[in-house]
């Protein structure tokens, strides 16, 4: 595949509210225009792939708003929220990697339920790496 577009690889270890958002929203426009895109989700941003509390238990925004707080402003503003940026994650077909070190550092001994929407597999570091092939754009958020 030659003329294929570089995917995209978001490694998303922060759990800040903001952080969180612009991983999701980068890897929603990558997937609108025809690249492939994966979010592997680590530490304490792996709330949001949870039904509940899912993003509610993230942790503050940059200006120190809570998530909901934050996620009314930008429903407000006509912006994307956060939920709207999971359903189309899933809907645009980003594969989603949750850590599984991520998961045994909250003290889960297995992966708890996750957003059935975003088909979720649990797996580490070495699939993520062989994953994303030569030329793929790899950023930590």
């Amino acid at each position: 595949m030659a003329d294929a577009a570089p995917g995209l690889a978001l490694i998303v270890q922060s759990g800040g509210f903001d952080r969180v958002h612009y991983a999701f929203a980068l890897a929603a426009a990558a997937a609108a225009i025809g690249r492939p895109a994966i979010l592997f989700v680590t530490g304490r941003a792996l709330p949001v792939l949870t039904p509940e509390p899912g993003w509610h238990a993230l942790d503050p925004a940059d200006d120190g708003s809570p998530p909901a707080a934050r996620e009314r402003y930008l429903a407000e503003r006509g912006l994307a929220t956060l939920a709207e940026l999971v359903d189309s994650c899933g809907a645009l077909g980003v594969r989603v990697i949750a850590c599984e070190l991520g998961w045994r550092s909250l003290g889960h001994d297995a992966a708890p339920p996750t957003r059935p929407e975003l088909r979720v597999e649990t797996a580490g570091l070495v699939t993520l790496l062989t994953t994303a092939g030569p030329g793929w754009q790899m950023v930590f958020v």
